[in-house]
């Protein structure tokens, strides 16, 4: 059983205030090239521009930056939600992603790893942000991993 597990009313209150902030986030960060709102708690967040599953259009998100090789790794926490967020889906669907960190852009292939990779990755991904250990407790889904490398051209 997980700890402090995120009821559904909580998960509901935190997406309404996701959602703006992250649109926010977004501008903000593009504007100012990652100076103005490019870190979260001190530490490195990257833009991550996808395409969307049903949409086929654009969706950029902030995410933690976990730097990995030559590319970086996606975490689909959600803060220990119940649920993977919706960009989870969209990634599966459409691997081909581009990640803005400060200025600098990398076009990326996404794959997500299994267990027997995830548990070779996860160090590095606490290392960048801590916090992902307690997400990991607090919900009973297994938080998909992503490791992104650079993709061909």
């Amino acid at each position: 059983m997980s700890q402090n597990p995120m009821t559904e009313k909580e998960f509901k209150t935190l997406r309404r205030v996701i959602k703006p902030f992250s649109h926010l986030n977004v501008f903000v960060y593009k504007l100012t090239g990652g100076r103005l709102m490019g870190t979260l708690t001190g530490r490195p967040v990257m833009l991550v521009t996808m395409t969307g599953a049903k949409s086929g259009k654009p969706r950029t998100i902030p995410l933690m930056y976990v730097p990995y090789k030559d590319g970086v790794i996606l975490v689909a926490s959600q803060g220990g939600a119940p649920k993977s967020p919706v960009w989870h889906k969209n990634v599966v669907a459409n691997p081909d992603i581009v990640v803005q960190y400060k200025r600098e852009k990398m076009y990326l292939r996404a794959r997500q790893v299994d267990d027997e990779e995830k548990a070779a990755v996860w160090p590095v991904c606490v290392e960048h942000y801590r916090e992902y250990d307690d997400y990991q407790k607090r919900t009973d889904r297994n938080i998909p991993v992503f490791v992104c490398e650079t993709r061909p051209e």
